[in-house]
């Protein structure tokens, strides 16, 4: 009787991976999850960036809308006849290189030393910001600000300083990123957005 021979366990079919696939394996996994990551990271970086721009326009449209609409009060005084430009004696808008102030007799009562009717808007170049005061002393405005200029002109459009010839007003807000990019090659990383508006108070024509 003739005994069978036995069966080699290691048939084709049921074979495993042998060490160099499995190194090769591993190696196109690396490189799939790293070709993943550099994608993920690019893009995160990508809105990132975005997101610190859009933040960045629209900081410097809210300043400047209501720096707008107020420079747009200065000069309010409902106390007829008077100094042309004035307001019970105190410009609407005095000259100054250094503040954007602004005068109004808000509620009537002869005088520009009540709340909101004697706005001061600085500067503060270490803290790269705009600061309102009201009286109170002043207040952080709008921060990551990289200046803030303003520039005043008469009846003719031509510059001016002196505070009874004031009828319009330039303003110009250099806002800037929160943080800076370390591929972006200008301005130590930091993108910027200038805006500029050109404000006529229409209580200073009276």
């Amino acid at each position: 009787m003739t005994d069978k021979p036995m069966q080699n366990s290691t048939e084709k079919g049921v074979q495993g991976f042998t060490l160099v696939e499995l190194l090769i394996a591993m190696a196109i996994t690396l490189v799939v999850i790293g070709s993943l990551a550099s994608t993920f990271i690019s893009q995160r970086k990508t809105y990132n960036v975005q997101e610190q721009i859009t933040e960045m326009q629209q900081t410097a449209r809210a300043a400047m809308d209501m720096i707008s609409r107020e420079v747009k009060m200065a000069g309010y005084d409902p106390d007829f006849p008077r100094i042309f430009g004035t307001v019970s004696g105190i410009f609407g808008i005095p000259y100054s290189a250094t503040q954007l102030a602004i005068r109004a007799d808000l509620n009537e009562d002869g005088d520009t030393s009540d709340t909101h009717e004697n706005i001061t808007y600085t500067y503060d170049s270490t803290d790269k910001q705009i600061d309102r005061n009201t009286g109170g002393g002043a207040q952080a405005f709008a921060e990551n600000i990289q200046s803030f200029t303003f520039q005043y002109y008469d009846i003719d459009g031509n510059t001016t300083t002196t505070d009874a010839d004031i009828r319009q007003i330039e303003i110009t807000i250099t806002a800037r990123t929160s943080k800076p990019d370390p591929d972006y090659g200008q301005n130590s990383g930091y993108r910027t957005y200038k805006l500029i508006s050109y404000v006529t108070p229409p209580n200073l024509d009276l």
